[in-house]
């Protein structure tokens, strides 16, 4: 029975509730920490650490590989540890690996700590929708904006306040990556208290198992949309700025639209997942999103480079399909059990998947010399975008998957 269903009986119900409300923001929050306050300071660390080209490039993989695996055996855990103290786990998890690679000068022992790190953070990817379904299923909508926009705040604190904080510290990386650690301990706090709300653990088997999802076109449906918006989001995070400095602009100009395209992800994480579920099929906001990055994309290839901000804007909407796909890991499945072995199955093969894109742009534009293939690659990727999204945004449920039990069409349902 979900918290919100219980408070009708009661304050102490409804003060649980909103403890639950605020241990997701704050875990939501940190998610990201660990990736994105690095990018900034990554010439000072390779300096520092005298990291090689090689520790380098793996610290820049290192998320994906983490998400993917460490996401995958999330599930199992939390039945054997229970959901809550999973989550504080990970916090703490997240927490010790941010403040040992902050202390230290080795980087085979900065590059473990960082894997550390992110391994918290993976299983809070899987386990936040989990939850939501769990203890709010009537407000999926609302909770999945509530998290998707932490989310894109964390993410975008982290970027954008290492540089000052490093500044501020005349200089000193281990304090500008160290400082989010604190939140991470601020974020376990919530969940020390929730402990005693552990919801009853199921230990029995899933009808979601492994074997199940992979032979699901629904399963792979969401998967594959889920990998290929991550995989347009990579692009643009790793690119975007040569794009712009190619097209004229300069450094300091590319950096302000890249600031200006991660910001406009809150404002969209804000609106997106409460307008998918307000109906029951989500194919027109999967097409109207894929219509934008259309745009966008074309723009950007085709339009004056003067006119390139526009564009991006344009783009920077059409990623909202990230929290749109993760709307939907709620919205296919009935149980929180089958929400969070499609979430596992979901995120870890999407992050396989986008992990590739960043690097294969690189080859196609170092073997070409050009963004003419690039772009033709990002929108191929986005047409299967399309098609993957038009299945997994349709009025079906995991658990029904070769039933009659699809009920299509556009019925509203209560958010």
């Amino acid at each position: 029975m979900s918290v919100l269903t219980q408070e009708t009986r009661g304050g102490r119900s409804g003060s649980l509730a909103w403890l639950l409300v605020l241990g997701i923001i704050l875990a939501a929050l940190n998610l990201r920490t660990a990736v994105t306050s690095v990018g900034p300071l990554l010439d000072q660390l390779s300096a520092g650490l005298g990291m090689s080209n090689v520790g380098t490039g793996l610290l820049t993989t290192l998320p994906v590989l983490a998400f993917a695996t460490v996401g995958a055996i999330t599930p199992s855990l939390a039945r054997r540890l229970g959901e809550h103290r999973l989550l504080l786990l990970a916090l703490v998890t997240l927490g010790a690996g941010l403040v040992i690679r902050a202390s230290v000068n080795s980087a085979p022992v900065f590059l473990l700590s960082s894997a550390v790190a992110l391994s918290g953070g993976a299983v809070g990817n899987v386990l936040i929708p989990t939850l939501i379904k769990r203890h709010f299923p009537a407000r999926a909508g609302v909770m999945t904006t509530v998290y998707t926009t932490a989310l894109a705040v964390g993410t975008m604190l982290a970027a954008s306040a290492t540089v000052p904080i490093e500044r501020a510290a005349d200089g000193n990386w281990h304090i500008a990556l160290g400082v989010w650690a604190a939140l991470a301990a601020v974020a376990a706090i919530p969940w020390l208290a929730l402990l005693r709300s552990e919801p009853e653990r199921d230990n029995s088997r899933s009808e979601a198992t492994p074997r199940t999802l992979v032979r699901s076109k629904l399963a792979w449906a969401v998967a594959v949309y889920f990998g290929t918006q991550s995989m347009i989001a990579y692009i643009m995070f790793g690119w975007l700025a040569k794009i712009l400095t190619d097209g004229g602009y300069t450094t300091s100009q590319a950096g302000v639209i890249l600031g200006v395209f991660t910001a406009l992800s809150i404002p969209v994480s804000l609106v997106l997942p409460s307008l998918a579920t307000r109906f029951r099929d989500q194919r027109p906001v999967v097409a109207g999103l894929v219509a934008f990055y259309v745009v966008g994309f074309l723009g950007l290839w085709f339009a004056p480079s003067t006119t390139a901000w526009v564009w991006v804007l344009f783009v920077g909407v059409g990623m909202g399909s990230f929290p749109l796909a993760l709307t939907m890991l709620a919205l296919r499945t009935r149980t929180a059990a089958t929400t969070a072995a499609l979430s596992a199955f979901g995120q870890s093969v999407g992050y396989l998947i986008a992990g590739a894109g960043p690097l294969l742009v690189g080859v196609l534009y170092e073997t070409t010399g050009g963004w003419d293939v690039p772009y033709v690659m990002m929108l191929a990727v986005i047409g299967v975008q399309l098609f993957t999204g038009w299945y997994a945004g349709g009025n079906r449920y995991l658990e029904d998957e070769g039933s009659q039990a699809e009920v299509e069409g556009p019925e509203k349902i209560a958010v």
